[in-house]
C-alpha cells in the first residue's frame, strides 16, 4: 500500500501516522491560566530535542474533529510555564482519564484522582504520584498551521528535575529497569517498558564499526544470519582474527558430523553463530564464523573428529 498524504482526510493521516511513528513518550502536562485555573492533560506528540540547553517539545495540536484549541495551549500562552510529569505504568489509566475534554475550569487533578504538589520554580503544580517531574519555562509556542490537526509546538526549557530515589542505583544513577515507562501507539494501544523487554545495543561511539561491506561474502550473504546479526558482527572496530586458543565443543561436533558436506556445515555454523549473537556473544560468534574461512578448513574436511586440528 502506498499512501499519498495530500489525498487523505486529516483523520486518516492521523490514523496511519500515529500507528507507525511509535512508541511515543507521553508528556503529562500541568499548566495554569492567569486566573489560577489548573489544567492537566497528556500529549504523545512529545520528546527531548536538546540537552544543552535542555529543551523538550510537546504539541497540543488543534483538534482534528472541529479545529478547536486545547486548554493546555491556551494556558501556556497566558502563563508560559509547564510541569511535565513522566507517565509510568502505575498511573496510565488515571492519565488516560485526564485526557477527557472537561469544560474549562474543571480540575483534572480531582477528576483523575491525583494529588497537587507545589513546584519550586514554576506556577503550575506537580503530580505528587509521578516518579519524575520536569519544571519548565516555555520559550516559544510555534504554530504549524491553522487547520484541524495542525501542531502547536510548545518549546520548553527544563529548569529543574525531580526524581524519586527509588529509581536510582547505589551510585545515584538512573536504573532503567526500575522506571516502568509507558508509551503511546496507534488507536487505543500503549506499550509498557518492563525489565523483561529491555535489551542493550552496543554503540560505536568514537571508534567506527567495520561495516557490513567488510564482512566475508559468505557471512554477508548468509541465508541464516539476519540484518541484526550482521549489524552486530559489523560493529567491531577491526576485523577479528582467529584465536588459536578458541575451543568450542559445539563447533567440534558440527565439524565432526558435517565435515563431508561443506554446504550443510556452513548452515549449521551460521545457525550456531546466530544463537551466540542472540545472547550478545559477538566475539565467540566471530570465532565460529572465522573457522569456515580458515585455509586449514579445506585440509580438515576429511578429518572427522580430529580435535587437535580444530584448536591448533
Amino acid at each position: 500500500m502506498i499512501l499519498h498524504l495530500s489525498e487523505l482526510k486529516p483523520a486518516e493521516k492521523q490514523y496511519y501516522l500515529q500507528h507507525v511513528i511509535a512508541p511515543r513518550p507521553i508528556c503529562f502536562a500541568s499548566t495554569i491560566d492567569k486566573e489560577g485555573n489548573v489544567n492537566l492533560s497528556p500529549f504523545s506528540f512529545f520528546n527531548l530535542f536538546s540537552s544543552n540547553p535542555p529543551i523538550v517539545i510537546f504539541s497540543p495540536s488543534r483538534r482534528v474533529r472541529d479545529n478547536t484549541t486545547k486548554h493546555s495551549l491556551e494556558n501556556v500562552l497566558q502563563v508560559p510555564e509547564v510541569v511535565i510529569n513522566i507517565v509510568t505504568y502505575d498511573m496510565v489509566q488515571q492519565t488516560s482519564l485526564a485526557s477527557c475534554e472537561y469544560a474549562k475550569g474543571v480540575d483534572e487533578f480531582v477528576k483523575a484522582g491525583f494529588t497537587k504538589e507545589a513546584a519550586t520554580v514554576v506556577k503550575p503544580p506537580m503530580i505528587k504520584e509521578a516518579k519524575v517531574k520536569l519544571e519548565c519555562k516555555v520559550l516559544e509556542v510555534k504554530s504549524l498551521g491553522t487547520e484541524g490537526g495542525a501542531g502547536q509546538l510548545v518549546i520548553s526549557e527544563v529548569i529543574r528535575m525531580h526524581i524519586n530515589d527509588e529509581l536510582l542505583d547505589e551510585n545515584r544513577k538512573m536504573d532503567q529497569r526500575k522506571l516502568e515507562l509507558v508509551a503511546r501507539l496507534g488507536g487505543d494501544w500503549y506499550c509498557r517498558v518492563t525489565p523483561e523487554n529491555l535489551f542493550q545495543v552496543a554503540k560505536p561511539n568514537t571508534q567506527l564499526g567495520i561495516g557490513l561491506d567488510a564482512l566475508p561474502e559468505s557471512v554477508r550473504n548468509s541465508k541464516i544470519l539476519t540484518g541484526n546479526h550482521l549489524g552486530q558482527l559489523a560493529n567491531v572496530h577491526e576485523m577479528p582474527v582467529v584465536n588459536p586458543y578458541f575451543d568450542d565443543e559445539h563447533l567440534r561436533n558440527i565439524v565432526q558430523y558435517f565435515s563431508l558436506n561443506p554446504a550443510d556445515m556452513e548452515k549449521e555454523v551460521h545457525s550456531y553463530a546466530a544463537k551466540l549473537l542472540d545472547h550478545g556473544k559477538v566475539e565467540e560468534a566471530w570465532q565460529v564464523l572465522l573457522y569456515m574461512s580458515e585455509p586449514r578448513f579445506g585440509e580438515m574436511k576429511g578429518l572427522e573428529g580430529d580435535e587437535e586440528g580444530l584448536t591448533s
